[in-house]
């Protein structure tokens, strides 16, 4: 199955969420090339950045299912190459 890189920006505004972002994560962990958190304590959330190589279908489950989760933003963006 071919692969694509995408970034998925995900913004944490509810930390009660934190627990449960991580668990699914770590579900997809066999498809992050990497992740970068920062806190932002001026705003009182946290920006994370994860780098996956993941077939299509995988990225938007991951990203619909950060999404879903209460105070938590997601959006993937995706290379133009396959």
């Amino acid at each position: 199955m071919e692969t694509r890189v995408a970034i998925i920006g995900i913004i944490v505004e509810e930390e009660s969420s934190v627990n449960e972002l991580n668990r699914i994560l770590h579900e997809y962990g066999s498809y992050i090339i990497g992740r970068m958190g920062i806190p932002y304590h001026k705003k009182e959330i946290n920006i994370i950045s994860i780098a996956v190589d993941a077939p299509q279908d995988v990225i938007s489950a991951l990203a619909g299912k950060l999404g879903k989760l209460p105070g938590v933003s997601s959006k993937a963006a995706y290379t133009r190459k396959q």
